[in-house]
């Protein structure tokens, strides 16, 4: 179940104030879980959440978390928080899932006055040897692929799809129990780090949703794409992340700083009703190395800025939603240059998702052994671990649908990852009978083989019809 408004009888007084406020709004409860369901028996469950006080006057709320039923011995952490006008506060829970396999609920209650506001999230625990769920658990959403080369095969249709088309987009991943999207970008601006003159010529990036912050728009017939999955999202109870960015590739100097905070609080302000939307992700990626495209002259600063920046980031991201998890995907290669840094960067990060594990260069260390790295990294930081899996091959520069071999390959080659995410959906599958099918029918094929895939585990979701 996700968050929702509880409606309230007339407003009561309580202490000489009003519980509903001036402006006829009412406490909010929401509740994330990281990951979200389904998980294996092997993690640690990341329970957060987060009461949202809408009046404009500061409220005192006791704030208590319950595993499975509403009583003094499922109480697992409560605490009394002053929450000030138009401000959230969060509560927090961290549990074993060891022991623990089949259907539970964890429920937020939030007292103020005598008055209650629930949420509730359910999640299943499969019994598992290893961390993974070992399937798809969600995948990026890229609306208009950000290289033209890269979506050649693709770009020109992904543009057509209505608001009804991602709806359907939606379904179909949903139908996959690809429950978790992530949107790259909500920005196009096709620049780098210190190759940019953003600065003193101003942001020219172009918008895929109605942003009231830059004129510019994607060329595309959806007016607002990230809507429609939300709001489709929200339908099938599935999380979506928002991608903050593009400011510039690389790029996590003052300046980006500035700017994803002003995307953030506009998309907060935008889209932050919807229960779908589930955390943020940082779009402008990282490598590995932690070493910019100007070389080994410019690595210490680099790295002092990338450190700055999540720290400042996250701390600014929760001043909205106390409870929602900021994700960064960079990738797998060039660890070893990097291994003492990362803890300071995962420090500031709730999940870190990185690529490119099946293809490490040569000379650089096996797949296996960044992934290990990785989590003894994590380990220590408390950081959540997931897999960006590549679900594509090149073909010359473009991007066709990886055989479902090559999947599979990798669901069992990496098996500590709490949850695998692929990138990506959008042009690379799609479900047999859609009104447009970007990439064409070997994304038709990919889907079907992936379903033959979750139906041999006897994983296969039910289908959900529109």
């Amino acid at each position: 179940m996700r968050r929702f408004r509880l409606q309230w009888l007339p407003a009561l007084l309580w202490g000489g104030m009003a519980w509903i406020s001036a402006s006829g709004q009412q406490p909010v409860a929401r509740l994330a879980l990281i990951p979200p369901s389904p998980v294996t028996d092997k993690i640690m469950l990341d329970i957060r959440g987060a009461v949202e006080n809408p009046g404009n006057r500061s409220r005192r709320f006791m704030l208590a978390l319950y595993l499975d039923r509403e009583s003094p011995s499922a109480l697992v952490n409560s605490n009394l928080q002053r929450i000030p006008a138009h401000a959230s506060a969060g509560i927090f829970y961290r549990r074993s899932t060891e022991d623990w396999p089949g259907s539970h609920r964890v429920i937020l209650v939030a007292t103020c006055g005598g008055r209650q506001v629930r949420a509730e999230r359910e999640v299943q625990v499969l019994p598992s040897s290893v961390r993974s769920t070992r399937t798809v658990d969600g995948a990026w959403v890229g609306i208009v692929h950000w290289s033209e080369e890269e979506g050649s095969h693709w770009n020109a249709d992904i543009r057509k799809l209505t608001e009804d088309d991602w709806r359907q987009q939606i379904l179909a991943m949903h139908n996959l129990g690809m429950d978790t999207v992530v949107i790259q970008e909500v920005f196009r601006n096709e620049a780098h780090y210190g190759d940019n003159n953003i600065a003193t010529a101003g942001y020219h990036g172009l918008a895929y949703y109605p942003s009231a912050l830059f004129p510019g728009r994607v060329s595309m017939t959806s007016r607002d794409p990230i809507e429609a999955i939300l709001s489709q999202a929200d339908r099938l109870n599935m999380n979506v992340f928002l991608g903050v960015g593009a400011y510039a590739w690389f790029d996590f100097s003052p300046a980006a700083l500035a700017w994803s905070k002003q995307v953030a609080a506009e998309l907060w302000r935008r889209y932050g009703h919807h229960p779908s939307f589930y955390g943020w992700y940082v779009s402008a990626e990282a490598y590995g190395s932690l070493v910019p495209d100007q070389g080994e002259q410019e690595k210490d600063r680099y790295r002092r800025q990338v450190i700055a920046f999540f720290r400042e980031f996250q701390a600014y991201c929760r001043s909205l939603a106390p409870e929602k998890p900021l994700m960064l995907a960079p990738n797998a290669h060039g660890m070893l240059k990097s291994r003492d840094v990362w803890p300071l960067v995962l420090e500031h990060l709730d999940i870190v998702c990185p690529f490119a594990f099946h293809r490490m260069p040569a000379g650089d260390i096996t797949g296996e052994q960044a992934a290990q790295l990785w989590q003894s990294m994590c380990d220590k930081t408390g950081t959540h671990l997931w897999l960006d899996m590549e679900a594509f091959l090149f073909d010359d520069k473009a991007l066709v649908p990886r055989p479902i071999g090559g999947l599979i390959q990798d669901m069992q080659r990496f098996p500590n990852f709490e949850k695998i995410l692929c990138y990506q959906y959008s042009g690379l599958f799609n479900a047999p009978g859609s009104r447009i099918t970007p990439g064409g029918p070997p994304t038709v094929v990919l889907y079907d083989d992936y379903r033959r895939y979750l139906q041999s585990l006897g994983r296969a979701p039910q289908t959900t019809t529109p």
